[in-house]
């Protein structure tokens, strides 16, 4: 847990993650939500992942939008479609439908508010109910650079992370701090929930076949040997 919560871009490259140079063929897209209660930072930490940017005059996000970033991921070019969910509750209605289809998420809450982590429970209960239940889940605790503002202490998030089984980390957008580690660990964990699903589906194609095969019985033949046999013991002499 520590070295997921103060990693960063070293993390990702000895893991074999790096930005693709948008020329190459795409090999997956993988859709990604980011969701949490309004004013946590979702913006920024998408912004800073896709772009790099941070705007303090960012506003609240209207309805949904998505950015996206191409990386390479154990030498397969994988696009990240991320869908910025707005957290205001008037909204969580039309952003439901959203859920569909993500393989991820990033579940964000702000380290000052308390709320707004008192809130993760029900975000995860709300993804839980309209995504595929193998979705990978990254519990993100934002603007660590307020530290001395914090209100939510890292052990809580731990805690509440290894009950429900969802990845940790803390990040800063204003800073950048941990924000590639974040995603980049997340996408690879689809990557391999995305491999072993492939690796299942074709293990129980082989499998159906072997079955379909069978073991061939020569029925006509059994029932000439067993009347054969009836002629040998009726021209038998006693």
């Amino acid at each position: 847990m520590n070295a997921e919560m103060n990693g960063g871009g070293g993390v990702a490259a000895e893991n074999g993650v790096k930005r693709s140079n948008g020329d190459e063929k795409i090999d997956y897209v993988y859709k990604v939500v980011v969701i949490g209660d309004s004013a946590v930072g979702k913006t920024q930490v998408l912004s800073r992942f896709t772009r790099n940017e941070f705007c303090f005059d960012s506003k609240s996000t209207i309805g949904v939008e998505f950015q996206t970033r191409t990386l390479t991921i154990k030498s397969k070019v994988v696009k990240a479609q991320i869908w910025d969910t707005a957290g205001q509750e008037r909204y969580r209605a039309v952003t439901s439908a959203y859920y569909r289809g993500a393989l991820g998420a990033m579940l964000v809450y702000d380290i000052t508010k308390r709320e707004s982590f008192d809130h993760v429970a029900r975000w995860v209960d709300e993804l839980r109910a309209h995504a595929d239940n193998s979705i990978v889940i990254a519990l993100i605790g934002n603007k660590v650079d307020l530290e001395d503002k914090r209100a939510v202490p890292s052990e809580d998030a731990v805690e509440f992370a290894e009950n429900q089984g969802l990845y940790f980390f803390e990040t800063s957008a204003l800073m950048g701090d941990n924000v590639e580690a974040a995603f980049f660990k997340l996408l690879e964990e689809i990557y391999s929930v995305v491999s072993k699903k492939s690796l299942d589906h074709d293990a129980r194609n082989i499998g159906d076949s072997v079955t379909l095969k069978g073991l061939k019985i020569d029925v006509n033949g059994g029932q000439d040997l067993e009347i054969s046999e009836m002629k040998k013991l009726s021209s038998c002499s006693c």
